[in-house]
């Protein structure tokens, strides 16, 4: 299948789709108003926002970071493989957000609300729920710890609606089935709303260009052997193991391509990687 046909029939589950209709602030705020049952206003969205303190300390790349009017925190992540760590990464990431949050010497109390919330394309938990919500709670009484963190994972394939909001099981399935068909089967006006914006992203050549070019590098680079970000992941493989080096140096390369698709310029692409320019400019110059 070409490139420009893959990219009309994408599902808004695909990341390079999700980070593009999530990183306007009207269609991020919708979501997480569905999501949360709670109004959202005026949000500020920042997609493959990365949180780097040091290169001796492992970094974290949010795929859609949010903030709203009332400064408290989202991290929205779409998840289409289980990899079997999504506690340990949630625990990560709202830590992550939580140093970045506070400038030396700020008081703990102006620490808002956080929320992290993994979307997945399977289950879990393996209980057949929607949605799993966790907040900090004391084994004894049961009261909340009131420390404004939370941690939601959302199931497209759920199986048991009850006391989940019919808006929020379309938005589910509209993930992994966003054709038009859908969208006038549900009559859903939240559903509508994002489809209309995904449509336009689809039928607008800038976007459908970006996506070829980088499905073309892409596979430039998959032919090559993906010869620089490989490299350093093999290189690195040595200490770690060679699988998961490669395994690295694939998603870094994916990464570099994926941004530079998105318009980011060297240096932008360097402070979101957490690699130098001259490297970025490596993986791009295979190419050219």
């Amino acid at each position: 299948m070409e490139a420009e046909e893959q990219f009309k029939q994408l599902d808004l589950s695909n990341a390079f789709l999700f980070s593009l209709a999530f990183s306007d602030p009207e269609a991020c705020a919708l979501v997480l108003q569905v999501i949360l049952q709670k109004p959202v206003y005026k949000v500020m969205v920042q997609p493959e926002k990365s949180i780097l303190y040091s290169k001796e300390f492992r970094s974290v790349r949010l795929d859609v970071y949010a903030r709203d009017s009332m400064e408290a925190e989202y991290d929205l992540e779409m998840q289409n493989e289980d990899q079997g760590n999504l506690p340990l990464r949630s625990r990560f990431y709202q830590a992550e957000m939580d140093a970045a949050a506070l400038k030396p010497g700020e008081d703990f109390k102006r620490l808002r609300p956080s929320y992290v919330i993994f979307i997945c394309a399977f289950d879990p938990f393996g209980e057949g729920y929607y949605r799993y919500t966790f907040e900090n709670r004391c084994l004894e009484t049961g009261k909340p710890l009131g420390d404004g963190t939370c941690k939601i994972f959302l199931n497209t394939r759920g199986t048991r609606p009850e006391g989940v909001p019919k808006e929020l099981i379309h938005f589910l399935q509209y993930l992994e089935n966003s054709t038009d068909e859908f969208v006038q089967s549900t009559q859903d006006e939240t559903v509508a709303k994002l489809h209309k914006r995904v449509t336009w992203l689809k039928e607008d050549r800038r976007w459908e260009a970006k996506y070829m070019t980088f499905e073309e590098m892409l596979q430039r680079k998959m032919d090559d052997g993906l010869r620089q970000g490989i490299q350093k992941g093999i290189q690195e493989g040595l200490q770690k193991g060679i699988a998961k080096g490669i395994t690295e140096g694939i998603a870094l390369t994916k990464r570099v391509l994926r941004l530079n698709a998105q318009g980011m310029s060297a240096a932008e692409i360097s402070a979101q990687c957490g690699i130098s320019q001259a490297e970025v400019a490596d993986i791009l110059n295979m190419n050219e």
